[in-house]
């Protein structure tokens, strides 16, 4: 069974990176799609540019629409994992699937130079959800209530996860998330 996927994100790349050593890391990406190097890699969608690095503002762009089987996530995973370490900062990474029955399926990953970088992506990113679903019903000082609650959440967590024994590193985190649009571009 195939499906369609839409993979989104804009990740700054630490200073001196070649290409070719993200294309390196890209490689269980780059060797599932048959593509020996970035710009081979091409999107279902026309306008979409699929994986791009703008080297001089070290910026890798991925903007994909393929078609995928189930593998693919392992896939997508394991070039996140070896792409982490290059990345100047924690990012998410928007994959949405689309089904044939016409539903999707959204998730977002976060890649980043390491775990505690990608918990605090995490933490950005949740403040920011909270505070916009929040924020169209309740006044400031109600929603910075809920905020301080998820600050605190996250404070715990990662005093949990440090008190923990040491899991191998990971350069990505993986949350599934309820899809509310379609990626227009």
């Amino acid at each position: 069974m195939r499906m369609e996927v839409h993979v989104h994100a804009d990740i700054p790349i630490l200073e001196g990176v070649a290409r070719k050593q993200l294309e390196m890391a890209l490689a269980p990406w780059l060797d599932y799609l048959d593509a020996d190097t970035i710009e081979d890699v091409k999107s279902l969608e026309p306008e979409e540019p699929g994986i791009e690095y703008d080297e001089p503002n070290r910026m890798l762009y991925l903007c994909w629409t393929g078609e995928i089987g189930r593998s693919f996530q392992k896939v997508l995973e394991s070039a996140l994992d070896t792409l982490g370490p290059y990345a100047e900062e924690a990012v998410e990474v928007d994959v949405t699937v689309y089904q044939d029955s016409g539903e999707q399926e959204g998730q977002l990953l976060f890649v980043g130079p390491t775990p505690l970088a990608i918990h605090e992506a995490q933490r950005r990113c949740m403040l920011e959800d909270v505070s916009s679903m929040l924020g169209r019903q309740f006044d400031k000082a109600r929603v910075d209530e809920a905020l301080a609650v998820v600050n605190d959440l996250f404070d715990r967590d990662w005093k949990e996860k440090a008190g923990q024994p040491k899991k191998p590193e990971r350069a990505f985190e993986t949350y599934t998330r309820t899809p509310n649009r379609k990626n227009l571009h």
